[in-house]
């Protein structure tokens, strides 16, 4: 078991910014691939970002949705991953939820991620 914690979420104004952090407390995440989810209200699950891990050069894919807007990034160091949220608009609100497994891709398939954390809200008023 990866013990995925988020943090960060919270209530802001459309096209403000937030940062998200997943962590797994006494357990490395530096082989993991690190992903950001979301869940709408009403909406299905979705992939936002995905980040390799170190030794696969932390490439990193994102949804069209978010391109431009968010950034998935990691620091071994803090054994921390983020997702910068910026120019935040209300069809971002959605609980996030970060999740790890050996690898991803371009397609941020859930079905592909082994081990979730219990999510964080992010909420974006108009």
């Amino acid at each position: 078991q990866v013990p995925l914690v988020e943090s960060g979420g919270g209530l802001v104004q459309s096209g403000g910014s937030l940062r998200l952090s997943c962590t797994a407390p006494g357990f490395s995440l530096d082989y993991y691939a690190i992903a950001w989810f979301r869940q709408g209200p009403g909406k299905e699950r979705e992939g936002v970002s995905c980040i390799l891990s170190h030794d696969h050069d932390e490439s990193t894919f994102s949804a069209d949705s978010v391109k431009g807007r968010f950034t998935i990034s990691r620091d071994i160091a803090k054994n921390t991953v983020y997702l910068q949220m910026n120019s935040l608009e209300p069809e971002d609100t959605a609980v996030y939820y970060c999740a790890a497994d050996w690898g991803c891709n371009y397609q941020l398939h859930q079905g592909d991620f082994k081990y979730w954390g219990q999510g964080t809200q992010v909420t974006v008023s108009s």
